[in-house]
């Protein structure tokens, strides 16, 4: 059989002479930097290690940025973020056993988020793998075991000339619809030792198109087409998969309203007429989508949360566009397709037929209107006057990261993002001390857009080590803290169900007098001045902190 090199690029002289005669000195961690340069990576986050210094000192004989964060989760939050930012693979470095296991929350939030995380963990030398119990530092007896239920794929090397596969291959999964975390694993022995391969140039690893069936869309088109009351749900794959113009001029083809779930939020315009706007646990809006006789899904799984806990029943038909086949008609009956978002509602657009319904922004109108009227009914105007001022002080291109916390809730439902991909909370898997390590990550994927991160006094103590990261990178992110002395959430559900609320109250420190220790200037600020001493903060260069002292409480839910 002959194979044709004619279209492959060719080697200059010079180029041949390097390939012949590799730099000497170089090892295993070498590989794993030039292979990260050659699929185009600038910039890496992580923790060193013992078993993994092969790869940190590489490092500092390539052109990558290497972004540093204090533990090792927290750097999994950032990677997370710079992967939903940019859209690209965001390598994290982790050493082996307690290194490797404390990224697990942080890899477990990239997976429930679809974010490309690519972590590359060291192992105990080659002579230990196997669950002998030789007794090395850091062993487990099988670290692949405790990450393969939460990453997309795992890949592993056990001798030099496997890097540059393994990352090519790990890379081409977390890249490939739906966006996920994987995990490359490499003894500290490989990484150590010297190799005489070539240098590694440029790789390809070109994730594969996903493209929905035609007769899916056929049979989609006609039934949104024919339909007398069609609504879409907006998931976080419209986001990710940049689809919220097609999404909209979809919605506006066959007059349908829109509601974004949590994730998806920005996928479609705040203050549309056809915006329904994300009020998800609202029961106006779930006997909305109830109502209608064809409901299409993109890039959601209609979760706990994007149910209005699961007790939404809808009555009509349901098209569900989803990249991850484990959710399709994981809830509900549906048209599923299997399909990335941008290219089903690219597809759809072409197939559909124009469709006119006078009506369908009054019915919208309606609906906002009768949730108005129950916050409204709630003596809630603390928590919609600090949203408020969150989003006036908030720049429209600016990022924003929010933390488990009773501000983020509201945020998820009644906070205008304006944007797409600009508002990122840590609800996919819903663990505390996301928000501040992510927007670092966040600064580093765009250093000249100011970041802002909300937390809670609970989620905050997960992420405080962080400030002294933020100032050695000085981040242009501002931090605001809003303190309640507790986990207010969890103090709110305890003291609805069992009368009084127990392990939820904490001690915590002067958070103005601790920032300003790390270098960070800091702010203790009220729900009137808010505004301006956020948007102050935001305006200036580097780090900040904004404290806000408030009790806030949630709106009454519409589910129990």
């Amino acid at each position: 059989m002959s194979h044709d090199h004619d279209d492959r690029p060719q080697l200059s002289p010079a180029q041949a002479a390097a390939v012949l005669t590799p730099p000497p000195g170089r090892t295993g961690g070498d590989l794993v930097v030039e292979s990260l340069q050659g699929l185009g990576a600038t910039t890496v986050f992580g923790l060193p290690g013992q078993h993994a210094l092969g790869m940190f000192d590489a490092l500092r004989r390539s052109s990558l940025r290497y972004v540093g964060l204090r533990v090792e989760n927290n750097a999994g939050f950032a990677a997370d973020a710079y992967g939903r930012i940019t859209g690209e693979v965001a390598p994290l470095l982790l050493s082996t056993g307690p290194g490797a296991l404390t990224s697990l929350a942080a890899l477990q939030e990239a997976a429930s988020a679809s974010a490309p995380v690519l972590a590359i963990a060291s192992q105990v030398p080659t002579a230990g793998l196997g669950g002998g119990r030789h007794g090395y530092l850091h062993e487990l007896r099988d670290q692949q075991a405790s990450v393969r239920d939460i990453v997309k794929s795992v890949h592993t090397v056990r001798a030099a000339s496997q890097i540059p596969s393994a990352i090519a291959a790990a890379w081409e999964s977390a890249l490939t619809a739906p966006h996920g975390p994987v995990w490359v694993e490499i003894p500290q022995d490989v990484l150590l030792a010297e190799t005489t391969l070539p240098v590694v140039s440029a790789m390809d690893a070109t994730p594969r198109e996903l493209y929905p069936r035609p007769e899916l869309t056929i049979a989609a088109a006609h039934l949104l087409s024919n339909a007398e009351r069609p609504v879409i749900i907006a998931g976080g794959g419209v986001v990710r998969s940049d689809a919220s113009g097609k999404l909209r001029a979809l919605a506006e083809r066959i007059d349908a309203p829109v509601v974004t779930t949590f994730g998806g939020k920005g996928a479609f315009p705040w203050e549309h007429p056809l915006s329904l706007r994300s009020w998800l646990e609202d029961r106006h809006t779930t006997d909305f989508l109830e109502d209608a006789d064809v409901l299409l899904v993109v890039g959601s799984g209609l979760g706990e949360l994007s149910s209005n806990y699961h007790t939404f029943r809808p009555r009509g038909r349901v098209i569900q566009i989803e990249a991850d086949a484990g959710k399709l008609e994981s809830n509900h009956p549906a048209l599923g397709i299997h399909s990335d978002a941008r290219e089903a509602l690219s597809d759809l657009l072409e197939a559909v037929e124009r469709r006119e319904d006078p009506d369908a922004a009054d019915r919208v109108r309606t609906v906002l209107e009768k949730v108005r009227v129950r916050i409204e009914a709630q003596d809630l105007t603390l928590e919609q006057q600090v949203l408020a001022a969150v989003r006036q002080a908030l720049p429209d291109g600016s990022p924003s990261f929010w933390d488990m916390t009773i501000l983020s809730y509201w945020a998820w439902s009644a906070f205008d993002t304006r944007r797409p991909n600009t508002m990122h909370s840590a609800q996919g898997a819903g663990g505390l001390g996301y928000a501040f390590p992510a927007a670092i990550g966040a600064a580093a994927a765009d250093p000249t857009t100011p970041v802002l991160a909300v937390s809670g006094d609970g989620g905050a103590m997960y992420s405080i080590a962080e400030l002294a990261t933020a100032r050695q990178y000085d981040a242009p992110l501002t931090w605001l803290i809003v303190d309640d002395g507790g986990y207010g959430i969890l103090r709110e559900y305890m003291t609805d169900a069992y009368g009084e609320a127990t392990g939820t109250e904490l001690s915590r420190p002067d958070f103005v007098a601790l920032a300003e220790s790390f270098g960070v200037p800091a702010v203790r600020t009220t729900p009137e001045s808010l505004a301006a001493d956020l948007g102050k903060a935001l305006a200036t260069p580097g780090p900040s902190v904004v404290v806000l002292p408030a009790l806030l409480r949630m709106f009454e839910p519409t589910h129990l």
